[in-house]
């Protein structure tokens, strides 16, 4: 067994492209895997490895992954791998196998859980290694599901392409003005962004919460955001939270009702109102404790 720091990180091209939500994995010395939701992250490698002046060799291994998250993925990759699989720190990855099925196991945490990605290192083993995972995960009322919204928006993750793109700049989304380097670091485009750390921001993405019962509609298109009759902005997401007994989401809305309490009218595709307010985020564990565990 293997094991090596993964990070997480953001990599953006001079041309304006974009590689959306990667996770570098180290699995060798001189070895590592880009694993990302989606964009043309191969030609962009290499590019990068071109000019890099190293000798790199990029390609698109045989690899599948899934997904196994939250508060009881640790019981369930404990017993397809083992305690020194499930108790990896976070980020940190792992060679494991199970009945002869090679896998890399990385300690993930997209919907703020605790949480693991499977690296399947056979496609030809997809069905085996579904099939173990369902097993051990039965005791514990596992269940297939897509990336779950709720959970993702109530630890205040953003969603690249739906959320915001790359018209908008850290500044203008809640929580990540404190990924932008300190003014003495070197980086591209760090003259536009001091420029804008200096001159503030028009607009935020901010927290939206409405309280009661699930609404008739879930935001699967952007909808007008008003308040006091105006519309001043817009919702990116908004879903029923089971945890929180509430409606969640995001808004982009003008500078000046950003801070947390603003009244705002929410207008469904099907002509319903709804009533909210804007929020803080996280909405839960802003300490981010949870995926620690």
């Amino acid at each position: 067994m293997r094991g090596g720091p993964g990070q997480y990180v953001l990599i953006t091209a001079e041309d304006g492209g974009i590689v959306n939500d990667p996770v570098l994995l180290r699995v060798e010395e001189n070895r590592w895997w880009l694993a990302l939701a989606d964009s043309d992250a191969g030609l962009w490698a290499r590019g990068a490895a071109v000019y890099s002046g190293l000798d790199v060799t990029v390609r698109e291994p045989d690899v599948h992954p899934v997904q196994v998250q939250g508060p009881k993925s640790k019981d369930v990759i404990r017993t397809l791998f083992g305690d020194a699989v499930a108790d990896l720190r976070s980020c940190w990855t792992a060679e494991a196998s199970v009945d002869g099925i090679p896998v890399v196991v990385s300690r993930t945490r997209w919907t703020g859980e605790v949480g693991y990605e499977v690296y399947l290192r056979d496609g030809a083993r997809g069905g085996d290694l579904w099939d173990r995972i369902m097993e051990a995960g039965r005791p514990h009322d596992i269940r297939p599901i897509a990336p779950c919204e709720a959970r993702r928006i109530e630890a205040g993750i953003f969603n690249y392409g739906s959320d915001m793109t790359i018209e908008n700049n850290p500044f203008e989304v809640s929580g990540l003005e404190r990924l932008v380097e300190p003014q003495e670091a070197n980086y591209i485009g760090k003259a536009a962004l001091e420029r804008i750390r200096v001159e503030g921001v028009s607009r935020k993405l901010v927290g939206l919460e409405v309280d009661g019962a699930a609404l008739p509609f879930e935001i699967a298109e952007k909808r007008p955001a008003l308040h006091r009759g105006e519309p001043v902005g817009i919702v990116t997401d908004l879903i029923w939270s089971p945890r929180l007994e509430r409606n969640v989401g995001y808004v982009w809305v003008p500078i000046e009702l950003a801070e947390p309490g603003n009244d705002l009218e929410i207008r469904g595709p099907d002509g319903s109102r709804a009533f909210g307010r804007t929020a803080a985020l996280p909405f839960i564990d802003p300490k981010k404790q949870v995926p620690l565990g």
